[in-house]
């Protein structure tokens, strides 16, 4: 039995909750000294707990700890020493231009924290997905509940371990169970501020329903078919190692891991060839002998996944081990674009290949299901490159890559359409948990009588301050 020190959905109430609305309205939270010293103490809590957030994941995923800490502890890491790096900027009054006929003033803009924020969790990347969000949290200056996924359940307990010992729970409270009767009840019962989810297409629309009850902000880091294109001149060699590496890891329960690879005909050959040695190269000729190979995350994932397997010629991999919920690289073609697989987000190590002779016809198979949360190109034509990326609605990619644009703090993350509302990463996470107030002050030593009544002869005056 599995000892979970946070917080159980029956054990937080509504007084819990005023609580920490009452402790965010006193204002403790509002200062740069206390957000700065809030995420360095969030950074030597993950310092201390990094073993045991690593052996969470890899009981969890079977994810080994240099992918552990690559994509989750170290992803970590770098954002909040970021967002140190840079919170007293971000944080910095604003000013703007103001009209000839509103001076003598000034105007500035200023962002506020919203309040209580709820942050939810999905299970692929449960610490990473959980704890980024939370450094936006604590940077805009928020307090925050934290939902966890229950699926991964060594990670959520860890984690709420660690919120519990380094962060008093009218600040930072963690909840477990069940999320789909956790969240209704937490959202139904208390009005958050903000609710951040990560998930699937289908609970991000329950949530937003949840949401617009109480007219709260949602933002919504959802998924969708992310297609990969390999056009003629494409490094193939190249193409292939990136994309096996983008696709696999995780065993393909990343969101924006190439879902589909649209490759020219005259390539799909030679691809096929070069990613089955990257896979050989990077897991063995037994994937499931591989430290580096996750696994499935529960059976009901495994039976979905193995659904998809009848829908195509497999040409690499499909071998499966429910006891071990493992299932190996797999490739497939002779897939159909209206196929379950076509359609639904995969979520898993298979990966059909389509082929394609003209950019038309590939960006036709991409508009079947709209709105991707990435894209990736493969090629050295920048026309070409310019044609798919003008003309795909997607959130975020990479050129000759893929995934690695999660990794630039820089750059926004999120979704459009049926992919997700809202961004964040860095200053964007900052910009999601605030808002921004406009402020305009205006002088009193001197005080135009031409704006007040009666107006009667200043039409041409008028005229003159509005032209």
């Amino acid at each position: 039995m599995l000892k979970v020190n946070s917080i159980e959905m029956g054990d937080y109430t509504s007084s819990d909750f005023d609580e920490m609305r009452h402790y965010f309205f006193s204002g403790a939270t509002v200062d740069h000294a206390f957000r700065k010293e809030q995420l360095q103490t969030l950074k030597r809590a993950v310092q201390k707990y990094e073993q045991q957030i690593m052996d969470a994941l890899y009981k969890d995923l079977h994810k080994s700890q240099e992918e552990a800490f690559t994509t989750e502890i170290g992803f970590v890491y770098a954002e909040v020493s970021h967002t140190i790096k840079n919170l007293g900027k971000w944080m910095k009054k604003s000013s703007v231009s103001t009209p000839l006929f509103l001076l003598p003033s000034s105007s500035s803009i200023i962002r506020e924290p919203l309040g209580v924020c709820l942050i939810i969790a999905p299970w692929n990347y449960p610490f990473q997905l959980l704890i980024a969000p939370l450094i936006g949290a604590i940077a805009g200056g928020n307090c925050a509940v934290l939902k966890p996924s229950e699926m991964a359940v060594h990670t959520s307990v860890v984690v709420g371990e660690m919120i519990a010992e380094f962060f008093d729970k009218k600040y930072i409270a963690v909840v477990e169970g069940d999320g789909a009767v956790v969240v209704p009840k937490l959202m139904n019962e208390n009005r958050f501020d903000h609710v951040f989810f990560t998930g699937s297409i289908p609970v991000g629309r329950e949530i937003a329903k949840l949401a617009a009850e109480k007219l709260v902000p949602v933002t919504l880091e959802l998924g969708g078919k992310s297609p990969c294109v390999i056009d003629e001149d494409a490094d193939i060699k190249v193409a292939a190692k990136r994309i096996v590496w983008g696709k696999f890891t995780n065993a393909g329960q990343t969101c924006v891991a190439p879902d589909y690879l649209l490759v020219h005909e005259k390539n799909k050959d030679e691809l096929i060839e070069e990613m089955q040695t990257s896979i050989r190269q990077f897991y063995g000729a037994e994937p499931i002998k591989s430290a580096d190979y996750g696994r499935i995350i529960n059976r009901r994932r495994l039976d979905k996944l193995k659904s998809f397997l009848s829908q195509g010629s497999i040409i690499t991999g499909g071998e499966v081990q429910e006891s071990e919920l493992y299932m190996s690289p797999t490739l497939m073609q002779d897939v159909s674009p209206d196929a379950p697989v076509m359609k639904e987000e995969i979520f898993g190590p298979i990966l059909p290949i389509l082929t394609f002779k003209k950019q038309s016809e590939a960006l036709h198979i991409i508009q079947q299901n709209p709105h991707p949360l990435s894209l990736y190109y493969f090629g050295s034509n920048q026309k070409n490159e310019d044609y798919f990326i003008n003309n795909v609605q997607f959130g975020g990619g990479c050129i000759n890559n893929t995934l690695v644009h999660l990794a630039n703090a820089d750059l926004p993350f999120g979704g459009v359409g049926n992919s997700g509302v809202g961004a964040y990463h860095g200053k964007f996470s900052f910009e999601t948990f605030t808002r921004t107030k406009a402020i305009l002050k205006t002088a009193t030593w001197i005080d135009p009588a031409v704006k007040y009544p009666p107006y009667k002869g200043k039409l041409k005056l008028l005229r003159w301050f509005f032209r």
